[in-house]
């Protein structure tokens, strides 16, 4: 894995546009491929702030994203006491938070596990869709992700609207959740596609 990042060091460089400007990438963002994506980075969150974009990764339905914080806890939990797995794995356009934050660098401290290039909309990845990346399945669940106050902090009050509110949020621009329907590995690089 690479070295930990700090969330506040990741965007100190990052100018917040304006929703006119965001509006401009919608065009781009719309023609992202619809099946035959790409993983273009992976994080992991270890501890709250804490970012690690490894080149490859083990995901399981048990732990989610190896290392991450989600298996200790999150905002969804179930009445066991266990978190549940429709948030276990983050999903955001790469296009989106290209737009909205520039260059990778100022990606990860978004907070989503996998950054693809491919079009997460609900008229092309409803909840039920299966993925198939690197050697795991994955099922998209039907849990909300939505910005918060942490993106707006990171990003500026303007991307939050623009993946929340309107056609954004219409879009899912924010992107999905999914959980694992079978363990394995996946790499940056690796090819995302809708299972028939």
């Amino acid at each position: 894995m690479t070295d930990t990042l700090d969330v506040q060091t990741t965007t100190t460089g990052v100018r917040a546009k304006s929703m006119a400007e965001l509006e401009q990438h919608l065009p781009d963002i719309l023609a992202a491929p619809k099946d035959d994506g790409v993983i273009d980075m992976i994080v992991v969150r270890p501890e709250r702030g804490q970012r690690l974009t490894p080149q490859r990764i083990d995901l399981s339905l048990a732990r989610g994203v190896e290392g991450d914080h989600w298996i200790n806890g999150c905002h969804v939990m179930l009445d066991n006491g266990r978190p549940s797995p429709d948030v276990q794995i983050c999903l955001m356009p790469s296009r989106v938070i290209g737009a909205i934050a520039g260059g990778p660098e100022n990606w990860a401290a978004a907070g989503d596990n996998l950054f693809v290039d491919m079009d997460l909309t609900p008229d092309n990845c409803p909840p039920g869709t299966q993925l198939a990346l690197g050697s795991v399945t994955m099922i998209v669940t039907e849990e909300p992700h939505k910005g918060c106050q942490y993106f707006i902090d990171r990003y500026g009050r303007d991307a939050c609207k623009f993946v929340n509110v309107g056609r954004g949020g219409e879009l899912k621009l924010r992107g999905i959740y999914a959980r694992v329907t079978q363990d394995g590995s996946v790499s940056v690089g690796d090819r995302m596609r809708k299972i028939a």
